[in-house]
C-alpha cells in the first residue's frame, strides 16, 4: 500500500468510529470511500448491523461482494450518516466532488443524511477551491448551445476557464450512472463557491455540479502528522 493509500485508510478507519450499530449509512464513491467500505465490511462480518445506500454502481458492486446489506433511497429516504471522500475541501467545509463521476448520486445521498462525514488525506484541504476541475453533470442534448450559457454563468460568479468534455478510456464521452455527460470546468480558483453554485443551478441543462455546500458536518484529514478532524461551525 502506498503512503497516500495508507493515509486514506487511516481517515476511513477514524470515520468508522462515528458509525453505530443499526445505522442507515450513505456509502460514498472513490478511492478513499472504498477503504471505508472495506473496513465497514469487516465489522459487518463480526456481527455489526448496518444498512448501506451506495452512491454509485461501483460502490454497490463492492459492498455486495463484501456482504454489506444494501438498500436504496426509495427504501430508506432518511439516513443517519453519509461517509464519502472529496476532491477538495475548502473554507467552511465547502467541497468539490465528482472526480469519480458520481456527483449526482453522491449529493442525493448526502442530502438525505442527518450528517455527512468526509474522509480525505490532508493534501485535499485547500485555502481556495478550484485547483481541482469542477465537474458539471449535464444532459447531452444541445451541448453546443449549453456551453456558452455555462461560460456566462461561470463568468458572472467571477471565474473563468475552459470546459472540457470528460472522456472514458476509449475516447468516448464519459457516461455517469444516470447516462449523462460531464463537463470539467478548469477554473483554477473559485473565490465565491456559493455564488458560482447558484449561477450553475440556474442554467437549463445542468443536472448537478460538484460544489457540495453546507452538507459536510466534519472532515477527517489524515496526514503525516496524524489525524485531524475539522468540524463545521454550529
Amino acid at each position: 500500500m502506498t503512503d497516500a493509500e495508507a493515509l486514506k485508510r487511516q481517515a476511513a478507519a477514524r470515520a468508522l468510529e462515528y458509525v453505530e450499530d443499526g445505522m442507515r449509512l450513505g456509502l460514498g464513491t472513490g478511492s478513499t470511500a472504498k477503504h471505508f467500505v472495506d473496513l465497514l465490511a469487516e465489522k459487518v462480518k463480526a456481527g455489526f448491523k448496518v444498512v448501506g445506500v451506495p452512491t454509485s454502481e461501483r460502490t454497490r458492486a463492492q459492498a455486495l461482494e463484501l456482504g454489506v446489506p444494501l438498500a436504496t433511497l426509495d427504501d430508506l429516504p432518511e439516513l443517519d450518516l453519509c461517509v464519502d471522500g472529496a476532491d477538495e475541501v475548502g473554507p467552511g467545509l465547502a467541497l468539490i466532488k465528482g472526480g469519480g463521476g458520481a456527483l449526482l448520486r453522491e449529493k442525493l445521498v448526502a442530502s438525505a443524511a442527518r450528517e455527512m462525514v468526509v474522509i480525505a488525506d490532508a493534501s485535499k484541504h485547500v485555502d481556495v477551491l478550484g485547483a481541482f476541475p469542477l465537474p458539471i453533470e449535464v444532459v447531452d442534448f444541445g451541448l453546443a448551445a449549453l456551453r456558452p450559457r455555462l461560460q456566462r454563468a461561470i463568468e458572472s460568479a467571477g471565474c473563468s476557464g475552459p470546459l472540457d468534455l470528460r472522456r472514458d478510456a476509449s475516447g468516448a464521452p464519459y457516461r455517469t450512472d444516470q447516462g449523462n455527460v460531464i463537463l470539467d470546468a478548469r477554473l483554477g480558483r473559485i473565490p465565491d463557491p456559493e455564488r458560482l453554485g447558484a449561477a450553475l443551478d440556474g442554467v437549463v441543462g445542468v443536472v448537478e455540479h460538484g460544489l457540495f455546500l453546507g452538507l459536510a458536518r466534519r472532515v477527517v484529514l489524515a496526514g503525516s502528522d496524524g489525524i485531524r478532524v475539522v468540524a463545521a461551525l454550529p
